[in-house]
This record gives structure tokens, sequence and C-alpha cells, in this order.
């Protein structure tokens, strides 16, 4: 039986789908139960945690074959990160307690980068993880293409897109959230020993010109994209809420800049299926 957390969202689902075709046994672990009629359907036991919570999720990780944590993302977080610090203290916890056979913990790109920024949160979660008992997989995804989604408006109705990647023909490692749930899926069902870092994207790296011109060819416009200016980032998140953006201009600085990268050689890195379009259509036909 595997347990896997966040199992309501796209890369949690696409893990127990995966599973589910395999003919393993899956366990739901939801905060809302309500919200889990879709995998009792599907034959899945459904079980109640918060991720704050070390003894709910004692209990739902109890003699599970594989346990796969997807940590929530917390996208304006306070100094030092405390609300991800509470997550990290109850899943290591939980899971010291409940002994799995084996943990698939999803991470980042980047999770390796001493600077600090919004990605940290990853960073400390594998670090705390990395003394667990039992065998751990922490998976690295690129950039997911789904982030692409706050651009599909903007791409219909005024033929462009802003982009915080820079510049517009540089390649980023991006990845569809179907591949990640599918691949963590395979690696839970691995045996290995210690730990271990598997990175992963898409078919080929893309350009924020790239996606431009991939919206195009779906809408039948021109599309374009435009580079939004580095010193109006911070006015323009204050604008949007968020109380303390340095944590994610520094995530984007590390994109742009580099250091926010895979760690290992490129002839290792796990390669996705979905192409870009593919993504990009669901994301159009979605908000129509």
């Amino acid at each position: 039986m595997y347990a896997i957390t966040g199992i309501t969202g796209k890369v949690g689902g696409a893990v127990a789908r995966t599973l589910l075709a395999a003919g393993q046994t899956v366990r739901a672990v939801v905060r809302d139960p309500s919200r889990a009629h879709e995998w009792a359907e599907h034959g899945c036991e459904i079980v109640t945690a918060d991720m704050d919570d070390a003894a709910s999720l004692t209990a739902a990780f109890k003699g599970a074959q594989g346990v796969f944590i997807l940590p929530p993302s917390e996208f304006d977080p306070m100094p030092g990160f405390p609300e991800a610090r509470v997550v990290i203290d109850a899943v290591s916890t939980a899971l010291q307690a409940a002994r799995p056979e084996k943990v698939v913990c999803l991470s980042t790109i980047g999770a390796q980068a001493i600077e600090t920024n919004l990605l940290t949160q990853r960073t400390l979660m594998e670090q705390a993880l990395r003394g667990l008992p039992m065998p751990v997989t922490f998976l690295r995804p690129g950039w997911f293409m789904e982030n692409a989604a706050w651009d599909v408006a903007t791409a219909r109705d005024q033929g462009m897109i802003a982009s915080f990647l820079q510049p517009l023909d540089k390649a980023v490692p991006m990845v569809a959230t179907a591949d990640v749930g599918r691949v963590a899926a395979q690696l839970l069902q691995q045996s290995w020993s210690g730990v271990r870092v598997v990175e992963l994207e898409g078919p080929q790296r893309v350009t924020p010109s790239e996606i431009a011109e991939t919206f195009a060819r779906i809408l039948g416009r021109a599309v374009v994209a435009e580079v939004v200016e580095r010193d109006t980032w911070e006015l323009l998140f204050r604008s949007q809420g968020m109380k303390e953006p340095m944590p994610r201009i520094r995530m984007l600085d590390g994109f742009n800049e580099g250091w926010i990268a895979f760690e290992g050689e490129e002839a290792g890195i796990v390669k996705g299926e979905v192409e870009l379009e593919t993504v990009l259509r669901a994301l159009v036909s979605q908000a129509q």
C-alpha cells in the first residue's frame, strides 16, 4: 500500500493514477475528506491528516510500503520560513514514528542552492529528511509548464505574455505535472538504499519566446513575450498583496542568473514525455 499526500492536486493525483493503473493499493491522505470522493470511487483508502500534525500523519503513514510527500507551498512566506518548518517537523516526526519502507519527496530544481529564495522551503525539507532510517528519494523537477496558466488571458486577449524569466531566448528546464506524478509513482515502486536525488525535466528546454510562439499556434493569433523589468518586481508583487516579495524575487533571479539549476550532469537528468504544446492546449481549453 502506498500513502499519497497532496492527492487532490495535479501532481499527487498523477502519482495515484499511475499507481492504480499498475494494480497498486493507494491510501489517499487528505485534509478534507469531502474532496476525496473521486479517490474513494477508485477504491482508495481515505485517511484524514494535516501536514502540520505529526500524530495524524503518523497514523496515515503507518504500514505503508511507500509514502509520497508533497509539501504544501507557501508563496508569501514569513522570514525564516516558519510555515514550512512546522510542516517539515511534523513530516519528519511522523516518518520516524511510522517507519514506512521507503519515501519519495517532491523537491525542486535548485534545492542545493545556498542562496535563500522561495525554493529554500524545499532545501530545508531535504536537509531534515536526509537523516531518516529508510530509503529516501528527492524528486527535483524543473519549472512547471502549468505556471503558464497565468499567461493564458493576456495571450488570448492582448497577444502578449509578461515574462519574469529573462532573457527571452534563454532555455529553461520545464516539465509537465503529469510527468512529475508519473515519474514519482515509478520511483516509489523501485528498490534502493540510502538517499538519492532524481532530477526531471520535459522533452526539451523551453524559452519564454517559445512559450509565446506556442500560444500563438494554439490561439491562431500573434503572441509575443515581453520582459518585466527587474526594477519593477518588488512594487508589482507588493501591489498584488505580497508582504515579503524578496524570496520570490531571489528565486526568479536564481533562474535568470543560473544558480537555480540542476545539480547533476545533463546526461543523467530524467526526461519527461509531455510536450509544452500539450500542456498549453489544456490550459487554454480550461480557461474557455
